[in-house]
């Protein structure tokens, strides 16, 4: 049997131009209208309206300890104190009765579905916007290759991973956003195009691109009051996946009845691929056993790892850093 590169070479070099033509306007037809992607949009925003409904700023913020509600025309959807959530948004009591993330609530509470729910609240205006952005950038595109089932599981085992991950390290504080879902998705593009490397142009640029982008994303995360293990738990998460269910048919797969009998492609995916699916698979499910057990038995994960306090926030002369 022949290998993929050969018979990549010979069906080349007898009609390059026709079959490579064909093969990504096979790609192109396949390509998926995005209507996932919005639906979380839309819910993810209609969430904080509900938020918002809840806090009532008027209502509960009697003490002005932090100063007026802003917006006030708002009336019971106006934001909480600037110097209490600068970010435009409600209280921490608000986000923890909507469901933030939250260590102690999640172990000994039995309120394990703060996993999830988490995933879909904002502590403020700032925090949506910037979100929601980003996933509309990123989700819709992916979306529209790849389709709404896998770009969706990818999202919500992407956001998942990262509320494991930042409550094994982050247990005296709350979070909230869908940063970790959104850098799922970020890793997936990542495992994408490694796993689909001999497909792709201009690789090399298109990769170089992708970790800068990864890079400066992460690093913002070593910031104080950024939650930078949701973002490494996540992009850990769909990083893995895109391996598992993103990978794209060898060359000629597509066109493989077109093509003369000698070089006929018989396997689907190249054998990288599938080494690539299964090893990304047993660490996937090794990771997610292994992060349960830990937080469900109430481990501090600085506990097994000191220096990962630096992953989260580094201190400078201009800040410090409560890794506690």
């Amino acid at each position: 049997m022949m290998s993929g590169d050969d018979l990549e070479g010979r069906v080349r070099s007898k009609n390059s131009t026709r079959t490579t033509e064909n093969y990504h306007s096979s790609y192109a037809e396949s390509y998926w209208t995005s209507w996932l992607i919005p639906v979380f949009v839309v819910v993810n925003i209609a969430v904080f309206v509900v938020l918002m409904y809840v806090n009532d700023c008027p209502k509960h913020n009697r003490s002005r300890i932090y100063g007026k509600c802003v917006a006030r025309f708002l009336g019971r959807f106006s934001f909480q104190p600037l110097r209490e959530n600068p970010t435009f948004g409600a209280s921490a009591n608000s986000l923890e009765k909507l469901g933030a993330l939250q260590w102690r609530k999640i172990v000994h509470g039995n309120q394990g579905w703060r996993l999830v729910t988490a995933n879909w609240l904002h502590a403020g205006l700032i925090h949506l916007v910037a979100n929601m952005l980003s996933l509309v950038l990123i989700g819709i595109r992916l979306e529209q290759q790849f389709g709404f089932l896998r770009v969706g599981l990818i999202y919500l085992l992407s956001g998942f991973g990262g509320s494991i991950l930042s409550s094994l390290f982050l247990q005296n504080n709350i979070s909230v956003g869908a940063s970790g879902a959104l850098f799922g998705l970020l890793g997936t593009m990542l495992s994408e195009l490694i796993t689909n490397w001999t497909i792709y142009s201009n690789k090399a640029a298109a990769l170089i691109t992708l970790i800068i982008i990864i890079v400066v994303n992460l690093a913002v995360g070593i910031l104080p009051f950024v939650d930078n293990f949701a973002h490494i738990g996540g992009f850990l998460t769909g990083f893995l996946l895109g391996f598992v269910l993103l990978p794209r048919p060898q060359f000629g797969w597509l066109e493989r009845h077109n093509l003369p009998a000698d070089v006929r492609v018989r396997s689907k995916y190249k054998v990288y691929q599938y080494v690539f699916g299964l090893i990304a698979l047993v660490l996937l499910v090794a990771g997610f056993t292994m992060g349960l057990v830990m937080l469900f038995h109430g481990e501090n994960g600085y506990k097994h790892c000191h220096w990962c306090r630096y992953l989260n926030c580094v201190p400078t002369s201009k800040w410090e850093c409560n890794s506690s």
